[in-house]
Formats: structure tokens, sequence, C-alpha cells
């Protein structure tokens, strides 16, 4: 595109223009803690101008063949995959992904969008004859709404916002309050292909998000962020009696088999629990490895993580940056400091960047800490591994269970009929034998318990887009 900057001019987009606000708000580069980026805030009525240009724009698209709404997706995912480069380096500055997470969230995001680009909601007919049609219909809700979180902004938006546009409805999206850019450049980049008014984006702090879940023309709100978060927008939303999804926190555990290969395992573990700095929702944040191989499993992590750099996500030879932003440092230093003066045994803590500045928070392997402690029951969403010990089958579901969440979960040996009666037993969204991680936008992403309400991504989530209608129709009056 001519003149398109990933660098500056941050902006919300309303019906398909960038707008600026009277008052802005820096973005502070998490390696440096210095500001590299000034966005604009959103007032209400820049909200409602948004609203008015989505309901103007939701006739005409509502209306369209799904074949065109699949094929705007498609061109969506063009433009992102066109511009990879820009949007990993994006990544990096504003969030602190090394760049190897960079270009994950972008290696899945253009898959992601063009599988949703093949879904489809098709009617439920249940009877039709010369004279008579009855069939469920799965109709658009109208004006609806993602909020989107730091860790994944690209690849959480389009969690949101692909699906809601393939429905038909029209969206708009709040930009994360600490890692913006990227989303406000991404929906600025969609509007060389998708009709004004049809997709928006804003930023704005927690009074934006309350905005938006007490405007009683947005109809449905899809939300991923913290258990406390989701549970105030439940409270607000609960006025309107609005329609939501809430993908929220997650405390998974990883349970490893007497069978297992120690040194592969060893990898398998610091890939799951330290991707992105260990802040994806669905990260290993409780590994309970049988005691029979446990030292041999603990001892290749160790080793493993004496190979480990944390450090400034422009360092090639870096795989872990720092975390996001001030409040991630603070209470991930304060969960090792608890585990210090608890004097759990540290098997192992990196070193950080000597030079003061930026959120680096070093990678800390706990061995084998209390079930009742905090790093085991809260989630840490960040590189600090917790180890367990386990040897009773029954005895470690019943403490994987053991959890106010219940987002993922992983099972990893050789006896597979055993591994699948676990599985059966675990009360989480999704479950993965000898596999971690596997999502997109055919597989559902969602959980029990704390972890929040619904679910995105495959049939099930896009149906969640939409509200069912009866529909009948007597040709004879």
């Amino acid at each position: 595109m001519i003149n398109f900057s990933f660098t500056d001019g941050f902006a919300h987009v309303i019906d398909g223009r960038k707008v600026t606000s009277p008052t802005t708000k820096g973005v502070v580069d998490p390696a440096t803690e210095d500001v590299f980026a000034h966005v604009p805030v959103a007032t209400p009525e820049q909200l409602e101008d948004a609203v008015v240009a989505a309901e103007r724009a939701f006739p005409a698209w509502r209306n369209k063949p799904w074949e065109d709404r699949q094929q705007v997706l498609n061109d969506v995912a063009a433009l992102l995959e066109r511009h990879a480069t820009e949007f990993i380096a994006l990544l990096m500055r504003e969030v602190g992904k090394d760049q190897m997470s960079a270009a994950f969230e972008l290696s899945i995001a253009v898959p992601w969008l063009r599988a949703v680009a093949k879904q489809k909601l098709e009617d439920e007919i249940f009877q039709q004859d010369a004279n008579r049609v009855i069939k469920t219909r799965f109709r658009p809700y109208g004006v609806v709404a993602g909020i989107t979180p730091f860790n994944f902004p690209i690849v959480l938006t389009i969690t949101k916002m692909a699906q809601a546009l393939l429905a038909g409805n029209c969206i708009i999206i709040k930009a994360p309050p600490t890692s913006p850019c990227s989303v406000l450049k991404f929906i600025e980049l969609s509007q060389a292909v998708v009709p004004a008014g049809v997709l928006s984006v804003l930023y704005g702090g927690n009074d934006l998000g309350e905005w938006i879940v007490r405007h009683p023309r947005i109809m449905r709100i899809s939300m991923t962020g913290s258990s406390g978060a989701g549970k105030a927008v439940m409270r607000e939303a609960a006025n309107e009696l609005k329609s939501l999804t809430l993908e929220l926190g997650g405390n998974d555990p990883a349970i490893v088999f007497g069978d297992v290969d120690p040194k592969e395992m060893a990898q398998r573990i610091m890939l799951g629990a330290t991707h992105n700095a260990g802040q994806t929702c669905f990260n290993m944040k409780r590994i309970y490895i049988h005691d029979t191989v446990y030292d041999a499993v603990r001892d290749e992590l160790v080793t493993l993580a004496q190979t480990v750099k944390v450090g400034s996500p422009f360092d090639p030879s870096v795989s872990i940056g720092p975390v996001q932003n001030r409040g991630q440092y603070e209470r991930l230093s304060g969960l090792i400091s608890d585990c210090k003066e608890k004097s759990y045994k540290i098997a192992f803590e990196s070193r950080v960047p000597a030079s003061g500045k930026g959120y680096y928070v070093p990678l800390v392997i706990v061995d084998n800490p209390p079930d009742e402690s905090r790093i085991v029951r809260e989630e840490q969403f960040g590189p600090i591994i917790p180890l367990m010990k386990w040897s009773d089958d029954d005895d470690v579901v019943r403490r994987a269970n053991d959890s106010e969440f219940g987002l993922g979960s992983s099972i990893w040996g050789q006896d597979i009929d055993r591994m699948q009666r676990m599985a059966d037993r675990l009360d989480n969204g999704m479950v993965w034998i000898n596999e971690w991680g596997v999502v997109g936008g055919d597989f559902p992403l969602g959980g029990t318990k704390h972890t929040g309400l619904g679910v995105e991504n495959s049939k099930h989530g896009l149906a969640s887009w939409t509200y069912i209608q009866s529909f009948v129709c007597n040709r004879k009056f």
C-alpha cells in the first residue's frame, strides 16, 4: 500500500478512516522502558461514532453472500502475509517477543484467517415440501465488539474479528492497553479490503472497556484477559443481558509418565513453558513428572536452561525476551521472592541483562514445591517452571484438576491406553496427548471453571456470533 507506515501514525479506525483524539498515551518498549510511540485515547463520542458507522454498514454486510465475506477474510490474510516482516518487528518492539515467538504468531495468524474463511453455517432444515418450510437459521447480531489482550495481539484479534465478520456482524475492536500498535496497524491495513464501518478499532484503557460493555447497541462481546477482568465484564454485561464469550486464565497441568525420554521431554517442557516468555494462556504451567524419571527430566531441563538466554528481542541469540509490562514484571518478581522466602528449592535461575532497564524476568525452575504454594496455585504467566513429583494415577489426576482454572492440559508418555483413560478424567477444555499448543481456526479454544465462558474458533465459535432463529414458512394462507 502507498505511504503505509508501520512505525508511526498510530490511530483509531472509524468508518474506514484514521481518527485521532485530543489525548494520547505513550507506548512503552518493554526491553528498554522507553516510550517508542504515542496512540490516541478514544472518547465516548468516538465509540458512538464507531457504533453508528457499524450500524450503517451492517445491512449490506449481512446481506452479502457467505462466499463474499469468505473472500474478504482471504484478502485480509493476503495483506497480513505480505506485511509479515513489518508486523514481526512491531510485535518484538511492543510486546517484547523474541524473534521466534514473534514469527510464530504471524505463522499461525495467516492460516488461522484462511481456515476461518472456509467455514460456513448452513440452515438446518427440518421440513421442506411444496407447502411448508421449517428450518433453523443462524442470524448475525449486528454490532459486536472484541476486547483483546497484550500477549498475542494479532492472533487474538483474529479469533474475534474473523468469525464475527464471517457470520455477518460488524465489529469494533478494543486494542490492548499496553500493546496496541500492531492491532491498530492490522485494522488500518485491513480497510483496503473491508467495507467502511464493518471493522473498526479504538484504543483506550479500562474506561473504554466499560463504555463498550455498557453500550446498549453493542449486542455481543468476546473478551480475552484475566479472570478478574472477565468477571468485571460479566457483571457489567448483565445489565444489558449481552451475549458473551470470555477466554480467561489458565493454569495448565502437564503430566509426564515414567516411560518418556528425559532429554526429549525436557525440550518439550522448555518450549511449552517458556514460549513468549511464558505469556501464553495455554502454556505448561504445572509440570507433574513421574517419580521414576523426575530427577532425570529435571536435570536435563536444567542443562537445557543453561543454554537459554534472556535479553533483548532484537538479539538473535535470545530465546526469552522481557515480559510485556511493569505489572507483569512486578507480579512475577513477587512470585520468585515468595519461593525464596519459603525456602523452596530453586533448581535453576538464569541471568538477566545487567543494564537495570527493561522488564526482564529470569528463567526459574522450582524443584518440587508444595501443592499449596503460590507458584503452583496461581497462574504465573511468565518463565517460572514448577516441577512436581507424582506416582499414582488417581492422585495426579486429582492434583491436576485441583485448580480454579480449566483451560488446557497435556499428557506425555508411551502407554496410549493409560493416557487416554487419564485424559477422560481431566476437567479441561483442551487435552493434548504427546502434543502441546494445537490451536487454530478449526479447533475450539475455551475451558471450564474460571477459565471462562464459551469457545472461540471452530463451528462452535462461529455459531456463537449468531443468534438462533426458528423459521417457519407456510406457502398457503
